[in-house]
């Protein structure tokens, strides 16, 4: 049995290919701590929450069934603005506390603790789907062994 058939599997895989994405979007931010009027951008947390809860069989309800989104189909396809390649994961443009002359509303110090967040939480991810598949192995041995 594939482990992504299963929803807690396919959940984690999700939130883990979030988190790579937002991974991206901070290296984004700080590659772009010179240039002039550059604001950071971060993932949308809540709307990923949603489509995690839609995964789930929680939530969305018809409203959300309804909407179509672009999606790109292979991997030269550009991404429309505001989009990442991950299903579900939006990014956002948030300025962090200071803005500069120059109009750069990066900082540094406020990037740095998002990736360490970013690296716990991914790390978080990790272990659970090393547990997890560790009782899946647990529970498919034979009885007595």
């Amino acid at each position: 049995m594939d482990p992504n058939q299963i929803s807690v599997f396919s959940l984690m895989k999700a939130r883990m290919q979030m988190l790579g994405e937002r991974q991206k979007v901070i290296a984004e931010n700080v590659a772009n701590v010179s240039t002039p009027g550059y604001v950071p951008g971060d993932i949308n947390q809540d709307a990923f929450a949603a489509t995690l809860q839609r995964m789930a069989g929680r939530g969305g309800g018809a409203a959300a069934a309804g909407r179509t989104t672009m999606v790109a189909t292979q991997a030269g396809h550009m991404q429309p603005a505001g989009r990442s390649s991950v299903p579900g994961v939006s990014v956002v443009k948030t300025p962090d506390s200071e803005t500069t002359l120059d109009g750069n509303a990066v900082v540094v110090e406020e990037q740095m603790i998002k990736i360490a967040e970013t690296r716990m939480d991914f790390e978080t991810m990790v272990g659970l789907y090393q547990k997890s598949l560790g009782l899946l192995r647990l529970a498919s041995r034979a009885p007595g062994r």
